[in-house]
């Protein structure tokens, strides 16, 4: 290791390892799994052993709204927490786009069309209910922040003018990403914990620990390593 690596400021900060294990459990010869894991185990379950295949395209939508919010906690946020020197800001970078572009964004995209598609064949209303309204808002925002966070670091940040003018709208893209988090996280504990699909299938003690309790931990750990 050279005097320049030696001499680096630590990315760390105290604190930050208690949080990232409250966000992320570790356990030998098991992958890394976010505490939102809970979220998606019990979600998959639920669909899987309640008639799947009569549920039509509603078997899409929390299946994969669930798995699109894990790689946005953990490949889309917890991979670049934190990162301020240049080797990892780069490495972090690059599993942050991939997970976004080929992961999280088009497994949430799928899941919104699906629930779209199932209100169309069964003739219901749209955007009757608080979790749908927020999850239209969030998808609309999230394609904005792809746009905007992909405008300011592709091709040097030429679409803001490149240099410290898209590094600057880079900043903003992150606070916009910690303001957008929490509003994800509300939209599924409204789909979870209280809408008729949750009460009709999922226990209460269960859904106030896969629906409020584990995404209340994940959002406290994921702000507290906030830069």
């Amino acid at each position: 290791m050279g005097l320049a690596e030696q001499l680096e400021k630590a990315e760390g900060r105290q604190g930050d390892n208690f949080a990232r294990y409250a966000a992320l459990v570790q356990r030998r010869r098991i992958p890394s799994l976010t505490v939102y894991q809970v979220t998606l185990v019990v979600t998959w379950l639920v669909m899987l052993i309640n008639n799947p295949t009569q549920v039509g395209w509603f078997l899409l939508h929390p299946t994969l709204e669930s798995l699109a919010m894990l790689f946005f906690t953990y490949a889309g946020i917890l991979t670049l927490q934190p990162t301020s020197q240049p080797r990892t800001k780069a490495a972090g970078l690059s599993r942050h786009q991939s997970a976004i572009l080929f992961m999280a964004f088009p497994a949430l995209l799928i899941g919104v069309c699906a629930i779209v598609m199932n209100k169309i064949e069964l003739g219901k209303s749209h955007f009757r209910s608080w979790h749908s309204v927020l999850g239209i808002i969030a998808t609309g925002w999230i394609v904005i922040q792809i746009l905007i966070g992909g405008g300011s670091i592709w091709f040097g940040g030429k679409a803001f003018g490149g240099g410290m003018k898209a590094k600057s709208v880079w900043k903003y893209h992150r606070l916009s990403g910690y303001i957008l988090f929490p509003l994800l996280l509300i939209t599924v504990d409204l789909g979870g914990a209280l809408s008729h699909w949750g009460e009709k299938n999922v226990p209460l003690p269960i859904r106030l620990v896969a629906y409020v309790f584990a995404p209340l931990v994940c959002l406290v750990a994921i702000l507290s390593r906030m830069r």
